[in-house]
């Protein structure tokens, strides 16, 4: 079983919620994190995205992190943020284009990542963990949460979801430029803090869902503590999660961006892809939507990914081999074996510099955004993967590559910060 923990997070003092709330440090760019910071200086980017303050530095320079510390701490002295006077855990509520999403914000031991009972389906990339080790101990705080899915055998949503009635007014409240509403209700009444921990004991196993490098760049941490001879048994040893029921929220596909051809023409590139797939050109796409719908026949049996190429869309499809183990019936497998690597030569997802990814909550326009601006050769759109898909292959030690999934809802950062200062 999975142990959770009571904490005293920080979080903005009322009234100050809709001002600091920001969006996740990893969905915008630098130059995207100046431009909200410029319009908001209060916006908590100024911590979690420092880098953008200090456009002129490397991004991974100490001054970025100290500036970082240096914001952070601004907030707390300010009395714009303040740490709670007891431990508790939040409920986090998120409504959005007509669906509810409820989560359990509470802490989690980084003894249960390393064992496994916290199980992970994705490869994290060297750079990305070293960045978020750094900030995190930098700040002295876990800043965004993880996300992290459970199977609800026992009805656990449910007990959570009973927690806060319709009545009950949030602790904050922040409504995001696209209407969603976040509400975060801090759970105090140590009755019902231990029915909650009851009732999570007969929990297996946690997976996450979003937030691979937050959760290992705290244990990082924990471990450098520890070689440095320091304790690691208390919150330095812990970090914060947010707790989702597996089928209660919604997924979509992570798309692939490559700055260059390698040796091929785009003539070439798409002959020699025609050899691996069937490469059909396929019309106008609505750029608002996250996914692009196949115009093939029976899609479940074929794999199906877009390509964005010389201002053009190309649906690529191959039959699935029904033999292949459950990680090499991913879209993102194949592209990755076939495409990437027998194409291009990309063996290191993780690290190569010629390959970037874009959520798939970002409208398919920005892809071709960003190939016509000459910034990428070119684009590939992928197909949301089964939620319970994700699950299996983690309980099966099963790693899918990097980027594969795109989890809503994502979650605010600034609202609920675990500090360990």
């Amino acid at each position: 079983m999975v142990t959770i923990y009571r904490f005293p997070a920080v979080r903005p003092a009322p009234g100050e919620a809709q001002a600091i709330a920001a969006v996740p440090y990893d969905v915008v760019t630098a130059e995207e994190a100046r431009a909200i910071i410029r319009e908001n200086p209060d916006s908590f980017l100024t911590v979690s995205r420092s880098d953008a303050e200090l456009p002129d530095l490397p991004p991974h320079d100490d001054r970025v992190y100290e500036r970082a510390r240096d914001n952070f701490r601004a907030l707390i002295a300010s009395g714009r943020m303040k740490k709670d006077a007891r431990p508790a855990m939040y409920v986090y509520r998120i409504r959005q284009e007509g669906d509810t999403f409820i989560g359990l914000c509470c802490c989690l031991d980084t003894d249960d990542y390393r064992t496994n009972k916290i199980r992970r389906h994705e490869l994290t990339r060297y750079d990305k963990e070293e960045d978020r080790t750094r900030h995190i101990d930098a700040v002295k705080a876990h800043n965004g949460p993880v996300v992290l899915l459970y199977r609800d055998a026992d009805h656990l949503f449910s007990c959570i979801e009973s927690i806060i009635s319709e009545d009950k007014k949030p602790d904050a409240e922040v409504i995001t430029p696209q209407g969603g509403i976040h509400q975060i209700f801090a759970i105090t009444d140590t009755t019902v803090l231990d029915r909650i921990e009851r009732r999570f004991r007969d929990v297996v196993n946690l997976y996450i869902a979003d937030g691979h490098h937050r959760a290992k760049a705290a244990v990082n941490l924990a471990d450098r503590k520890k070689a440095a001879g320091e304790r690691t048994d208390g919150e330095i040893g812990r970090f914060m999660g947010v707790l989702f029921a597996h089928e209660r929220v919604r997924i979509h596909g992570y798309s692939r961006l490559l700055t260059d051809l390698g040796t091929y023409t785009p003539e070439t590139f798409l002959a020699e892809l025609g050899k691996r797939y069937t490469v059909t050109p396929y019309g106008k796409v609505d750029g608002r939507g996250y996914n692009i719908r196949p115009h093939i026949a029976c899609p479940e049996k074929y794999h199906v990914m877009h390509l964005y190429l010389e201002g053009k869309w190309y649906e690529c499809t191959r039959p699935i081999d029904l033999s292949a183990g459950p990680l090499d019936v991913l879209d993102v497998a194949v592209l990755q074996k076939q495409v990437l690597e027998g194409m291009l030569g990309i063996t290191d997802p993780r690290g190569d510099a010629r390959l970037q990814y874009l959520g798939g909550a970002r409208p398919v326009a920005d892809l071709e955004r960003l190939v016509d601006a000459g910034k990428y050769r070119l684009a590939f759109a992928m197909q949301p993967v089964r939620v319970g898909t994700v699950l299996s292959i983690a309980d099966a030690g099963g790693v899918m590559p990097p980027k594969s999934t795109w989890f809503e809802p994502k979650l605010l950062s600034g609202l609920v910060i675990h500090s360990f200062d």
